[in-house]
């Protein structure tokens, strides 16, 4: 019987260099680095603004049709994108703004399938790569623009003094470095030789972090990075650190939980924070109100904040400033999609959040444990910031990037042949000993 032969996993090869540029430009425009001081500065959708972003859909067009046979191997995450879309879309019917809601719906539609092709065409460590070599550059770009026009990398006004770099406002330069210091931790984990950019990258948005003074910003910087640095020590540690280490965090996380239950003020204070957010909370108790008058249908996906809505303008009328956003990731899903839309975007982020944790035995640790690092630190952003379900955002296009990878059914594996048996020399020795002992039994004997 012929013997099985074994199977060798699929080697992650990395993408050609023009599939990278092309796919860190999406990356970077996701991030909106640009677009608020150039082409937005009031904050405000222009125009313009949508001719800006044709060419990058045509983009994203193009890779897709060149990764499709890897993108029909994430069929189970096309088949819940499709729920989330058809449901957001369904919301034009009783929108408050119905063209706004179908315009976005579009938007969102078209940035989620570039997540799943992040997900499937940068397999192990090349998605952290790319994302650490995007943030570098935006990095060094923010500040070489805090040099040569401080204007617009510097607040001038509200925050004077606080730098933002490319964007409009000092939080999201925050969590765009943050989410590049956990990318560039991962490449210093996953065993990578090449570690001078990373750690480059590490000390830049670190030190810009720290100038924008967000706290939540950093606060996701130390999540993200000492999560990854923790399961990178358990793994150099062996089997006995790796319990103690796991069960010290479950520890004090359930401390830190039971704290923050029973006394919010007091945490909040210790983090040099308001505690009432600044605000926030007074935003949040006249947000539920609204959400009791639609509970089922919300006001339409991405139609509650617009310039003309009625029901926005009695928030910032009662809170005396002009809110943007709900500054809460799942009560500002609930304002447009009500609690059906609310169940399914988290059914989907639970399922990434399960499904990752699974893949840490094995994909975790090529990968630098990117995934449960960027995981950690959204969780912590769908709190304080209104970043789950969005039209062009990079936090949800990575969440659904994360859920791809782990979704997509991997390459076929291939079985490699098994090597001629090549005989060493020391084996032909008794097969020449067994001949010469045959010979000397046959040879004539001499008659005397």
């Amino acid at each position: 019987m012929r013997p099985a032969l074994p199977i060798t996993p699929p080697t992650e090869h990395p993408p050609p260099v023009w599939e990278q540029v092309l796919a860190g430009l999406v990356v970077v425009m996701l991030t909106q680095a640009l677009i608020g001081p150039v082409f937005a500065p009031t904050q405000e959708e222009t125009p313009i603004l949508r001719l800006v972003w044709l060419p990058v859909y045509a983009i994203i067009a193009g890779l897709i049709l060149f990764r499709l046979p890897a993108m029909v191997r994430a069929w189970p995450v096309w088949i819940m994108l499709g729920v989330l879309v058809l449901h957001a879309f369904a919301s034009k019917w009783w929108s408050i703004d119905p063209e706004v809601t179908q315009r976005r719906v579009i938007a969102m539609a078209i940035s989620s399938a570039f997540a799943v092709y992040l997900g499937v065409a940068f397999r192990g460590p090349h998605l952290p790569r790319l994302l650490m070599l995007c943030g570098l550059a935006m990095g060094l770009g923010s500040l070489v623009m805090i040099a040569v026009n401080p204007t617009i990398g510097i607040h001038q006004a509200e925050n004077a003094g606080l730098w933002r770099g490319l964007w409009y406002e000092k939080n999201q330069m925050g969590l765009v470095m943050s989410a590049a210091a956990v990318a560039a931790a991962a490449c210093l984990a996953s065993g990578d030789p090449r570690r001078l950019l990373p750690g480059i990258t590490l000390v830049v948005a670190t030190a810009l972090v720290l100038a924008t003074q967000s706290k939540t910003s950093l606060l996701c910087l130390i999540l993200g990075t000492g999560g990854i640095g923790g399961l990178w020590a358990m793994q150099r540690g062996g089997g006995a650190f790796s319990i103690v280490a796991l069960w010290f965090g479950v520890v004090i996380s359930a401390v830190a939980g039971y704290v923050f239950i029973t006394d919010p003020e007091t945490v909040l204070v210790a983090l040099g924070k308001d505690p009432s957010l600044t605000g926030r909370t007074d935003i949040w108790a006249a947000l539920m109100r609204d959400v009791a008058e639609r509970p089922w249908t919300g006001f339409g996906y991405s139609a509650y904040w617009g310039i003309d809505s009625v029901p926005a303008e009695f928030i910032r009328m009662e809170t005396q400033w002009p809110v943007p956003s709900a500054h809460n990731g799942w009560i500002d899903l609930l304002i447009q999609l009500g609690w059906p839309g609310a169940i399914l975007t988290g059914g989907v982020v639970l399922l990434a959040l399960v499904v990752t944790l699974f893949r840490i035995p094995g994909a975790g640790a090529r990968e630098g444990y990117w995934a449960v690092g960027y995981l950690a630190v959204f969780l912590l952003l769908s709190l304080s910031e209104s970043v789950l379900l969005s039209h062009a955002n990079l936090p949800w296009t990575l969440l659904l990037a994360i859920l791809a990878r782990a979704l997509a059914a991997e390459p076929e594996a291939v079985r490699a042949p098994l090597a001629r048996p090549v005989r060493a020399a020391y084996q032909t020795a008794p097969r020449i000993a067994a001949h010469s002992s045959h010979a000397r039994l046959r040879r004539p004997v001499p008659v005397r």
